[in-house]
């Protein structure tokens, strides 16, 4: 073929055909480029949003005993959230993380610490998108338990006691029920118990700079717990003397969750963030893999 037939052939305008599959890879190229990636299509399988990770903290803290699991799950570039535990009544507490909850649009990965399980295990009922409930030393009563009941039914509790001043300064607040004090754990009592495994400076500080838990939240009965319904993950620190290990694995049985288990004191966010933070990556990673079927299965074994 002469050159002059070879541009004939190149300038020849396109067939039909030719222009209906350039078109649909412009399409294409377009979609793309604009959908979100929740639904692009990626290795064969449909790539899912990462979830919000939102971090609930206990009684006698505040929203910076995370600070280290924060900075570990945002090297990951996770979206994480830790909003204020009111720590004013388990019905209060639960209802404002309620609230919280429903302006996070997407999966969300729901993680309580000490107190912050009883929270959690009540404001997760019915909300469909809370995938995944992480356990850390936690709480996780059944319907109509309360806290101080938990925490006296297995020996080894720095709560288990009789008379709340021995444990507690308790300090009257403003509009309080008859009988109702702000409880803070007395210092020695924090560094022994709650601090086991950090450096005693480091317990005296967090002892000095506790927020207090109304009193009677610790008697308050919990409600229908969403672990019955939402997968859970329990980690266990085995040095807890705040929360006995043996129960923490007691209600994590009965919560049917998955059960990890570290040599660790009742502060083990602050003491093994990293393994705090391993395991909230690791539960954030399967849901977005099988965002059904652990809790399909789940719910057909009970």
């Amino acid at each position: 073929m002469s050159a002059a037939a070879k541009m004939r052939v190149i300038a020849h305008p396109p067939s039909h055909r030719f222009r209906a599959l350039l078109a649909t890879l412009t399409l294409a190229a377009a979609a793309a480029r604009w959908l979100p990636m929740s639904v692009a299509e990626a290795g064969g399988s449909w790539h899912r949003p990462k979830p919000t990770v939102v971090l609930v903290h206990g009684g006698w803290a505040d929203s910076s005993s995370w600070s280290e699991v924060v900075g570990r799950l945002q090297d990951d570039v996770c979206t994480v959230e830790v909003p204020p535990n009111p720590l004013r009544g388990l019905v209060g507490d639960a209802a404002y993380l309620s609230a919280y909850l429903q302006t996070i649009a997407g999966p969300i990965v729901l993680v309580g610490h000490s107190y912050g399980g009883a929270v959690i295990t009540n404001a997760a009922s019915g909300n469909v998108n809370v995938k995944a409930l992480v356990f850390v030393n936690a709480f996780i009563p059944d319907q109509g338990e309360t806290i101080a009941q938990l925490a006296s039914a297995q020996p080894g509790s720095a709560l288990a006691i009789a008379d709340p001043t021995t444990l507690f300064t308790l300090i009257p607040y403003p509009g309080s029920p008859p009988g109702d004090f702000d409880a803070y754990v007395l210092p020695a009592v924090f560094v022994d118990a709650f601090a086991n495994d950090l450096p005693q400076r480091t317990g005296s500080v967090l002892a000095a700079t506790q927020r207090p838990v109304a009193l009677s939240a610790l008697a308050t009965a919990s409600g229908t717990p969403a672990w019955r319904s939402i997968p859970s993950w329990a980690l266990v620190g085995t040095q807890d003397r705040v929360l006995p290990p043996a129960q923490q694995l007691i209600m994590a049985e009965r919560a049917r969750a998955h059960i990890v288990k570290v040599n660790a004191s009742h502060m083990l966010m602050i003491s093994r963030s990293k393994e705090v933070a391993d395991l909230v990556r690791h539960v954030s990673q399967a849901i977005r893999e099988h965002p059904a079927a652990d809790a399909g299965r789940r719910n057909a074994e009970r």
